[in-house]
């Protein structure tokens, strides 16, 4: 956020603690995680806040407005920017409308933006901004341009910036009511229709920044923040800010996680991501030139805007200008470097490299998430490796069918599979789901299956493995639970945490197989999920199991497990309960029998055809996307 006069801040203090004013008749209030999807979160709840006091009648709301409802967002937007990108908080959002005093017009607005335990300091007049840098931000000059009054106010551990706007006859400054009359803030990143191509636009410069700029801070915030590959972020920078703001642009990435590594000379060792320029054939030229000569920015250069030579090399037969290089750095690491050049200019005006600056943190801010996500979904996909079969065993006079579908496709879900021999003609299947997703029930997963493995090879049978496994699973969840006491205890706590992992509960269909001459025995047991289904080679299907107490529920729960021949033709169908609770309205898939219906419908069709049909008419049950694991196998007697 850039400085505003102190005086101001001063004034608007005593009209946020007046005593005589009247309590709101419509207040709105919600929390934001501090990462850069906030802001969007914060428009959309402002503006259903405002539609919702509207739809009810409020008073205060009679006067509510387009124009209202466009300041408001766009002022909410930046104060929670802000608080995002400098305070690096989660933070919490208030509306409210109040009445109108005695000798006041109209009704006002107030939107508050709090953010607990800032740790950075804030930014105003008291600490200057670094040299070169002559507008260091806007998100306060758009507050102070759109209310009739703000402020910021400081609680324990709490700073709060909030602002006033009247609900009838918003005042605001000449160039701001022409950009609105003109629709703008309605037009997104409609960039050409607010700015018209640079760079023979340079005397105004100042016109245009009052007019767009913080539209397109606004809503180039919300493109990057929607991506979570740092090249895809990179590009959507370059075409972002050519030819908004530049006739070219280059955006460095370091290669590193940690952003420290150096090259020869002190230079950050980085890639060159992306090379954008307003004449697409010069961009590969460009590239070859800036990849032999990388900007070299001196740690003393901060964030703000620092010269860099005018690469003419790559830009022979056009005219010389200004470019500018900007370190993209966040949480205190530097991530990369963003070059910007401009034909025909000895320097950019103050008005571009101060915007330029704005934009390169929400730059830095998009790739560090992206950063983030990428490195979580590789944990995320190494551990479901880790916790999956490498293959499924083939079974001797078995077909086999598998679907397994995670919610959540970068990461671990909770059900699993295996299939895997047990000993000298013996095979075991197993389907489970863990209650919870995430860590916790991976812990269970990897607990679970190895288990699984073991006690099957060590020839135990299946009622006995369930019962083992069982105790596993209460003996494990007891230690944990001791052990977070502990924990608790040392800290000086009473009680347990709620999140501590004191119960692990598993649902697991469990088999065994022993083929013979003309099919096979299959002995199996269900504790606490969908019972499997046995489908004859005419099509009859009956249930194949009975159900059973949850494994991890009861201590000293006793198993019992039942046998059958799977004769030739006949198919076993095994599924987890993100098949048999697809929703669709009220209705779930195995209402009425449905999930038997559907296996009825697959008589005839191979093993891997049976899983196929299974999975697409659970899918086609309702427009929704999935929103459990969902996994089932199929096995059929040839």
């Amino acid at each position: 956020m850039g400085s505003i006069p102190m005086q101001r801040e001063a004034d608007v203090h005593a009209s946020a603690t007046d005593p005589g004013r009247p309590g709101p008749p419509a207040v709105a209030r919600t929390s934001l995680p501090g990462n850069p999807l906030a802001p969007a979160a914060a428009r959309r709840f402002v503006r259903a806040a405002l539609a919702d006091w509207t739809e009810l009648g409020v008073p205060a709301a009679a006067g509510i407005t387009d124009r209202l409802a466009d300041d408001s967002v766009l002022l909410v937007s930046e104060l929670v920017t802000n608080a995002v990108v400098h305070a690096g908080t989660a933070v919490e959002l208030m509306c409210r409308l109040d009445e109108a005093l005695p000798g006041e017009s109209s009704e006002s607005l107030v939107i508050e933006v709090s953010d607990h335990h800032p740790s950075r300091a804030v930014r105003s007049e008291q600490r200057p901004p670094p040299s070169g840098t002559p507008e260091y931000g806007r998100g306060l000059h758009l507050v102070a341009t759109l209310s009739e009054s703000w402020g910021i106010t400081y609680s324990t551990g709490t700073k709060s910036v909030w602002a006033r706007l009247p609900v009838e006859g918003v005042q605001a400054v000449q160039e701001i009511e022409s950009y609105a009359s003109e629709q703008a803030l309605q037009r997104g990143l409609r960039a050409a229709e607010i700015l018209a191509p640079m760079p023979r636009r340079t005397s105004q410069d100042t016109e245009w920044v009052n007019r767009g700029a913080l539209t397109f801070l606004a809503e180039a915030s919300d493109l990057l923040a929607g991506q979570f590959d740092e090249d895809l972020v990179a590009a959507l920078t370059g075409q972002l800010l050519v030819p908004r703001l530049a006739d070219w642009c280059a955006v460095w990435l370091d290669e590193t996680s940690e952003g420290s590594a150096r090259g020869p000379g002190g230079v950050q060792a980085a890639r060159l991501a992306r090379v954008w320029h307003t004449s697409e054939h010069r961009i590969e030229e460009l590239r070859r030139v800036l990849e032999k000569e990388p900007p070299r920015v001196p740690d003393t250069a901060g964030t703000g805007a620092y010269p860099i030579p005018w690469p003419g090399e790559a830009l022979a037969g056009g005219a010389s200008g200004a470019a500018l290089a900007y370190r993209l750095t966040a949480g205190g690491r530097v991530l990369g470097t963003l070059v910007i050049g401009r034909a025909g200019l000895i320097r950019f005006p103050d008005e571009v490299t101060g915007l330029v600056e704005d934009f390169s943190r929400r730059v830095a801010l998009a790739i560090s998430t992206a950063r983030r996500y990428q490195r979580q979904a590789n944990i995320s996909q190494v551990l479901q490796r880790g916790l999956l079969p490498s293959k499924v065993a083939e079974i001797p006079g078995v077909e086999s069918g598998l679907v397994y579908e995670p919610r959540d496709k970068g990461g671990p879900g909770g059900d699993f599979y295996d299939v895997f021999q047990a000993g000298e003609g013996r095979w075991c299947f197993a389907l489970g789901d863990v209650q919870g997703k995430g860590p916790e029930a991976a812990v269970v997963i990897g607990l679970a299956r190895p288990w699984l493995r073991l006690l099957a090879r060590e020839g135990y049978q299946v009622a006995d493995v369930m019962d083992r496994l069982n105790q596993l699973l209460l003996d494990d969840a007891t230690e944990a639970a001791d052990a977070a006491a502990a924990v608790v205890a040392v800290a000086g706590g009473q009680t347990v945490p709620s999140d501590s992992p004191t119960s692990r509960f598993l649902s697991l269909l469990y088999g065994e197989i022993v083929p013979y001459e003309g099919g096979v025995r299959c002995t199996i047991a269900c504790a606490g999920h969908p019972l499997p289904l046995l489908m004859s080679a005419d099509g009859e299907v009956r249930e194949a199991a009975t159900p059973q107490m949850l494994l991890g529920v009861v201590d000293d729960e006793t198993y019992t497990s039942e046998s059958f021949d799977l004769l030739s033709g006949e198919t076993l169908l095994c599924v987890t309960d993100g098949v048999t609770e697809r929703r669709t309205g009220r209705r779930q898939f195995d209402d009425g029998d449905g999930l038997a219906e559907a296996l009825a419908s697959c008589a005839g069709l191979d093993a891997g055809l049976v899983a196929e049909r299974i999975r697409r008419l659970v899918h086609e049950f309702s427009e929704r996307p999935p929103d459990d694991d969902l996994a089932l196998l199929v096995l059929r007697a040839r």
